[in-house]
């Protein structure tokens, strides 16, 4: 399964769908060269992202290529507290 593009930010940041279980960033650049930064939960993010998604909003960004990730529909939501 592949993360699926579903937008772009006014300055051309690619807004991703999380494809299941996915960890690392899928996406290419101009030389064929995977991208592969570790998705990180995102929680300081823009009014831009804000006004599409919500300031509570469940979002995830690459360390290297700054793309944005939403999380998969299909899987669980993992912004509730961890209890062990």
């Amino acid at each position: 399964p592949q993360a699926v593009e579903v937008g772009a930010l006014s300055d051309g940041t690619k807004i991703m769908r999380r494809a299941p279980r996915i960890r690392s960033c899928g996406l290419k650049d101009a030389k064929d060269k995977l991208c592969a930064g570790h998705l990180k939960r995102w929680f300081f993010f823009g009014d831009e992202l804000k006004e599409r998604f919500g300031a509570d909003a469940e979002l995830y960004r690459c360390e290297k290529c700054k793309a944005v990730y939403l999380p998969n529909e299909e899987e669980e939501s993992r912004s509730g507290t961890l209890s062990y």
